[in-house]
């Protein structure tokens, strides 16, 4: 999972032990619990691995937005540092 901050492009990658809804949002609770206070919104795609986003947002006390499907413009810098990581 990698997680970049809008304006700073500070990043976060995770190696994800599953990639299950539980998974992904334990996972994601666990390492972001720290800098909560620091994150006001969440932008995921609307893949099933975030399926748990209200759990999430509940932990982290946080809004969580979603992309338009079929529209990964809407999250470009998380692509594109997705490709960065891949080195593709």
């Amino acid at each position: 999972m990698t997680l970049v901050e809008r304006k700073s492009l500070f990043t976060i990658i995770i190696k994800l032990e599953d990639k299950t809804a539980e998974g992904v949002a334990k996972t994601a609770t666990r390492h972001l619990s720290l800098i909560k206070h620091k994150i006001k919104t969440m932008t995921f795609d609307n893949g099933l691995e975030f399926a748990e986003h209200e759990l999430i947002s509940k932990n982290l006390e946080t809004k969580i937005y979603f992309a338009y499907p079929y529209s990964p413009w809407e999250r470009g810098i998380n692509e594109n540092t997705n490709g960065l990581i891949r080195g593709s």
